[in-house]
């Protein structure tokens, strides 16, 4: 599996909630942030994927989140 793979996997998991880059970096325990950002940016660009500012399910903080978009 790819960081791709588990980044959507993950998002998909938490449908309908949102998650912003830094959770996804700990729930995926990847080695850098710029990873969950470069792949929630790619995902963003996919039909039924949303990213905008909301609160994150995982820290609560209100920034950058993506979702599933059913």
């Amino acid at each position: 599996m790819t960081i791709l793979d588990d980044v959507n996997d993950l998002i998909l998991t938490l449908t309908p909630n949102a998650i912003c880059d830094d959770c996804i970096t700990l729930r995926l325990n990847l080695s850098v942030r710029q990873h969950a950002n470069i792949k929630t940016r790619e995902l963003a660009s996919r039909h039924g994927f949303e990213r905008r500012k909301g609160i994150c399910s995982g820290c609560g903080g209100d920034k950058k989140v993506i979702s599933r978009v059913l």
